[in-house]
């Protein structure tokens, strides 16, 4: 968690490493910023939320929790939870807790919406991203040579049954997950047969892929969706059958792999297109040559500026075949019943989008980075969690992409066919299951936290006013 007094991440949806050396951490109902002088406090009081929700539940108490996203100079935000939800309680093992760690450091985006899902799926979902982040680790690793790589790619997944195996030469910064992959390999045997099948058989038909496509170009669309699913849409496909698996969703979710698989290219392919310069400085290519060889001899020539027309062709191109995926996401995301798992699969969704449409027509992309503002990302992250606010979503940003239809170019046609769809898709009473919300009881108290918290907002803005006056 952040201090109130920092414009940074919801308490709620960041959190840092706890220091053990720090006081004894409270316990209080309403949890605002710990410090007493919030508006003057930078990093001294910084305790992580899973370690305070754990000491709760060591005590035997379930609380429920509100927590507010006070950071200067946005809005007020709050979100519910029980300490039950924010802790796998005190009984998980040594190596459990260690795979958590692992967690926070080695994903920036998807931790904290790992951490928040149900019951044992939890568990399931964080060790199947801890073996996939050390299979990447292992394909992105440069200084293993290829024909060590290549046979640990095709056999990465038979190293969950080998309870010795790791990897100590790893230069990756996330290389801690193959020199302790002991720890992961010993959860994964841990979890229920029906969790172990789908990890493993995902892990083997990823390292597959990869392994496929080391030392081969994408060169037509059809790869480019081939390469996506191996890496991304094998991940949606693995997901959606834990979701099944776990029975807080209905068997057609794991069954539907076309939807299941395009949520995942959606969101390789945004990943894909916004780091295109990232990738030339690196020596990677991902763009499908079929399309850039229609505006450009080599794809690094869209960095020089005299090329600039073409590339942002190119780049709308790209996004156009990207948004046709997105009637598969709505349909998909239309089908979840659970909330934990609602949120987990919306908010990236909605991340992409919001992306695509800051890249799209948008010569940034060649010049440097392209990120949606952070504000502007904690509000997507706290309003997506119904299906009527992300279809309201889809729908602002496709048409912030039809507004930026250039009148020249060869993919405008196709680009305002799909925002169309999409307008149309967002618009319609959808297949809209069930979710459960909060009661009536906690619907009051939030209307009395409203208030409260306003009050606390006006003084803790004028502290912060007072303060830099001062300085």
């Amino acid at each position: 968690m952040y201090c109130a007094a920092r414009n940074a991440w919801p308490l709620a949806l960041r959190a840092v490493q706890c220091d053990s050396r720090r006081s004894a951490l409270p316990q209080p109902r309403l949890l605002l910023c710990p410090c007493q002088r919030a508006a003057l406090c930078r990093l001294s009081w910084a305790p992580c939320l899973s370690c305070w929700a754990g000491q709760a539940a060591a005590n035997g108490q379930t609380q429920h929790v509100v927590l507010l996203d006070v950071g200067l100079g946005s809005s007020q935000r709050k979100s519910f939870y029980t300490t039950a939800s924010l802790t796998c309680g005190d009984s998980r093992s040594e190596t459990l807790k260690t795979c958590y760690v692992y967690l926070n450091q080695t994903s920036r985006s998807f931790a904290a919406v790992i951490q928040a899902l149900d019951g044992d799926l939890r568990q399931a979902v964080c060790i199947f991203y801890l073996v996939l982040r050390a299979l990447d680790t292992v394909e992105d690793d440069m200084s293993i040579p290829l024909d060590v790589k290549v046979p640990m790619l095709q056999n990465f997944h038979t190293y969950l049954y080998q309870p010795e195996w790791r990897y100590s030469q790893s230069q990756e910064k996330d290389g801690q997950v193959l020199a302790d992959f002991p720890s992961i390999s010993l959860e994964f045997r841990s979890l229920a047969k029906v969790y172990q099948d789908v990890i493993a058989n995902i892990c083997h038909k990823m390292g597959l892929g990869m392994a496929e496509f080391l030392e081969k170009r994408v060169q037509t669309i059809k790869e480019w969706d081939t390469y996506c699913h191996y890496v991304a849409g094998l991940v949606g496909i693995g997901l959606s059958r834990l979701f099944a698996a776990s029975e807080l969703e209905d068997q057609l979710v794991g069954e539907d792999t076309e939807l299941a698989n395009s949520m995942g290219l959606f969101l390789q392919k945004t990943n894909i297109i916004r780091d295109y310069l990232e990738d030339q400085q690196g020596g990677r290519e991902f763009w499908p040559q079929e399309v850039w060889s229609k505006y450009a001899e080599k794809l690094s020539d869209f960095t020089k500026p005299s090329n600039i027309q073409a590339a942002l062709q190119c780049l709308n191109d790209l996004i156009t075949n990207a948004l046709q995926h997105v009637p598969d996401v709505i349909k998909y995301l239309s089908r979840l019943h659970n909330q934990s798992v609602f949120n987990f699969c919306a908010i990236p969704q909605v991340m992409a989008i919001a992306t695509l449409a800051a890249c799209y027509n948008n010569p940034q992309v060649f010049r440097g980075v392209v990120k949606i503002r952070k504000g502007q990302a904690v509000t997507l992250m706290l309003e997506a969690t119904n299906m009527e606010a992300v279809k309201g979503m889809f729908r602002q940003y496709s048409r912030v992409i039809g507004r930026k239809v250039p009148s020249a170019g060869r993919s405008g046609a196709g680009t305002w066919q799909i925002v169309m769809q999409v307008e149309s898709l967002s618009q319609m009473e959808g297949e809209l299951m069930s979710r459960s919300y909060l009661s009536p009881i906690y619907l009051s108290l939030a209307m009395f936290l409203v208030a409260v918290s306003w009050q606390y907002w006006q003084t803790l803005t004028r502290s912060s006013e007072e303060y830099r006056h001062s300085q």
